[in-house]
């Protein structure tokens, strides 16, 4: 069990792979590839309305606000004391402190700067990695001539000047006013690093919470599907030509003494079924509850109606409604919406596209032969 006075950057670490192996143990692990690669960025998530947090260019904004006042001073004093204000922004906006807590730190004994952190102690000690930009500007500031006689009192600031100083520093932005006060930037950082692919354990550390917290992430059934699309479409689309991509878990295998069936069960319950040789089963490693990737490439997708369905050797059928077709000179792109939200892509020429008089609504099943599902680990 990790205490929260124990949290340098290796632990840190530690928290993140352990947080990847609870989400693979739970079933939820990545649906490309699982805990061997970190989350991509771009979070595909909910945060609850009862959060106020700045996105990414309002962050931008309120930093350049911030520097652009720094660099209006006209003298070495007034410098100072805007330094001291700058460092103290650089100090909400990167670590997620409390206010209280940063007003708190003593700038003498609570920063190691060669490591690169900032000891936070009090009612949630921990210790919280810096950017090296906020590592650079707080050594600076330190070793000034004209900051020896501030040393150890460097961030014992007023709360409330603190706060005026935050309501005038939006002033110049669109920002909204309820948005500019160091809560709201501790809850931004904790959206940007969860937006980032960290581990909401590692979040909550960072921030310390004393326990687990959810408060900035809510996931819905409409949540579940974006995120499998996001990976599916978005992350995959630049490493194979195959246009249809199932992620799911195994939940049947079937030996023979050359070959091996395998399902796969996708997070919305679709059930795909591939035949691949016994040697590819063996060289996968595949087991019950692997999650994997099947893909089929979308010129095997044949396009039947309902209405003159033949029997056929298929095993994956999936029927839905055409919501795009996509003519050519030569072939045709059909896009056919299940009613668990996936999207399935079938190339046929036009000629076919003619036969068939397909068009965007019809009801249409796309078959696949098990031999054409292709199976594959990250």
């Amino acid at each position: 069990m990790y205490k929260l006075d124990q949290l340098d950057p290796n632990t840190l670490m530690q928290l993140a792979c352990l947080a990847q192996e609870e989400v693979k143990r739970r079933g939820l692990d990545d649906p490309v590839g699982g805990p061997r690669r970190a989350p991509k960025a771009a979070r595909i998530f909910q945060v609850p309305e009862t959060v106020k947090y700045l996105d990414h260019g309002q962050l931008d904004a309120l930093t350049r606000s911030f520097r652009d006042w720094l660099h209006a001073a006209r003298d070495a004093r007034t410098r100072q004391a805007r330094t001291r204000i700058w460092l103290l922004f650089l100090l909400l906006r990167y670590t997620g402190m409390r206010l209280g807590e940063v007003l708190d730190l003593d700038d003498g004994t609570d920063f190691d700067l060669a490591r690169g952190v900032v000891m936070v102690r009090g009612d949630a000690p921990r210790e919280i990695p810096l950017p090296a930009e906020v590592v650079d500007a707080l050594a600076l500031f330190f070793e000034h001539p004209m900051s020896l006689e501030l040393r150890g009192e460097v961030f014992r600031l007023d709360q409330g000047y603190v706060r005026r100083k935050f309501s005038e520093r939006g002033k110049g932005t669109d920002i909204p006013r309820e948005l500019l006060n160091p809560r709201v930037l501790r809850h931004s950082r904790a959206v940007e690093l969860l937006r980032g692919g960290v581990p909401l354990v590692v979040v909550d550390a960072m921030l310390g919470h004393q326990g687990p917290s959810s408060q900035y992430v809510s996931f819905s059934d409409a949540d579940t599907r974006r995120i499998m699309n996001h990976y599916i479409f978005e992350e995959r689309k630049m490493k194979t030509s195959a246009r249809n991509m199932f992620v799911g878990q195994i939940s049947a295998i079937r030996d023979g003494n050359i070959l091996s069936e395998v399902e796969v069960t996708t997070a919305t319950g679709l059930r795909v079924v591939s035949v691949i040789t016994k040697e590819s089963f063996e060289n996968l490693g595949l087991a019950m509850g692997m999650t994997v990737i099947a893909t089929v490439k979308a010129p095997w997708v044949v396009l039947v109606k309902e209405e003159s369905m033949l029997k056929t050797s298929a095993r994956n059928k999936f029927c839905g409604r055409i919501s795009a077709v996509n003519t050519g000179q030569i072939a045709a792109e059909v896009v056919v919406d299940l009613a668990d939200g996936t999207k399935i892509t079938s190339l046929i020429t036009d000629e076919s596209v003619s036969n068939l008089d397909l068009k965007v609504g019809d009801e249409i099943c796309a078959m696949v032969k098990a031999f054409s599902v292709i199976l594959a680990l990250e």
